[in-house]
């Protein structure tokens, strides 16, 4: 039966990856690309590096405020789904792209299957936050990662076609890390030893928006006197112009372009520790073994700080520097994510769904 997985943004493409060739062993998969990622840098490398087959229907949205961005998003999609007519709509994550695949196939009505259900920060100003909500209260099917996020749908009362799998990441990552132990060459590049460096992403608006924030986020870096790699999203880099920052980078932290999801992964893996407000990279590290320090107040994954391999300091300074010098997880950390085969695990379940539903 025909299957459309509607993808557009970095995570989205990882995930995508183990599921894709799960699900086209017995179904013809359409694949939506929104374009939310619409820069080469941080989108267009991930078809090639994960060998994800080119996109049926590339949208090409672009960057836009949420409501205009998810408002294209919409009415591009509903007229591919109005063309194709695929008998479930797969959407991943927690972006606009998820929300307006989940709205445009539900108001046709076809169902919606959502990989990654249930998670919560219970931040509500959080755009993320607001589209998993909604995406789990359309969607018919719910792959839940952790039985947390189980419970999580429990309490908002969804509790049909709620399914624990496990994360698709488990097996995507452990691909990538093999693969980027192989072919990546981040390390020469920059001149950089195993152990030597911390890792750091920063990118929402919470940080990104506030001159405060990002400047305490620098300071506190700066301070720790620890060589600090941060490959800069677009949007951040702008935001360091706008509020006069770029003078105001420490010495020991190395801004570098957005780099491949391989050598993302492969600088992380070798790294003392990451700091980041990203919820992907936090799950990320946990799986590669690598501290994490949260530069929010709020996580959806609250099994890694449960566990003791990730902590929440927002963007205090004092706090992120304590976490820096002191912060050290325990040695022992639990499988919360699951076994391997999540993809495995959601094909079948698909199959058995789209039997069942079958005219």
């Amino acid at each position: 039966m025909k299957v459309a997985s509607i993808v557009g943004a970095r995570p989205q493409f990882i995930k995508l990856a183990p599921f894709s060739r799960e699900i086209r062993k017995k179904h013809r998969e359409v694949l939506i690309d929104t374009g939310q990622h619409y820069d080469a840098e941080m989108a267009g490398i991930f078809f090639s590096e994960f060998k994800i087959p080119k996109p049926d229907h590339s949208l090409g949205i672009g960057s836009a405020d949420h409501g205009e961005q998810t408002g294209r998003m919409l009415i591009a999609v509903e007229k591919v789904l109005l063309a194709e007519r695929p008998a479930l709509a797969v959407v991943f994550g927690d972006t606009n792209s998820t929300l307006a695949g989940a709205l445009a196939a539900a108001k046709l009505g076809i169902p919606v299957a959502h990989v990654e259900a249930g998670l919560r920060s219970y931040d509500q100003s959080m755009p993320e936050e607001q589209n998993r909500v909604l995406t789990d209260h359309l969607a018919k099917l719910l792959f839940c990662p952790t039985y947390v996020s189980k419970e999580n749908l429990k309490r908002e009362g969804i509790e049909q076609g709620v399914h624990v799998v496990g994360d698709v990441m488990v097996d995507a990552l452990e691909e990538s890390r093999r693969a980027a132990e192989k072919h990546s060459k981040i390390l020469d590049q920059l001149h950089l030893k195993k152990g030597e460096y911390q890792f750091m992403t920063v990118h929402r608006p919470a940080n990104t928006d506030s001159k405060a924030n990002l400047e305490n986020i620098l300071k506190a870096v700066g301070d720790s006197g620890v060589r600090t790699i941060f490959p800069a999203h677009p949007r951040t880099m702008k935001c360091l112009s706008e509020h006069k920052l770029e003078g105001k980078v420490p010495e020991n932290v190395n801004i570098v372009k957005p780099v491949g999801h391989m050598d993302a992964i492969w600088l992380v893996a070798n790294s003392l520790r990451v700091l980041t407000d990203s919820g992907g990279l936090q799950k990320e590290a946990y799986l590669l073994k690598v501290p994490c320090i949260t530069l929010r107040d709020t996580t959806e994954w609250v099994e890694t700080i449960n566990v003791g391999w990730n902590v929440l300091v927002g963007s205090e300074r004092k706090k992120i520097l304590d976490a820096i010098q002191s912060f050290t997880p325990t040695k022992y950390q639990p499988h919360v994510f699951g076994p391997k085969g999540a993809s495995a695990r959601i094909a079948k379940l698909i199959d058995s769904y789209l039997a069942a539903n079958s005219a």
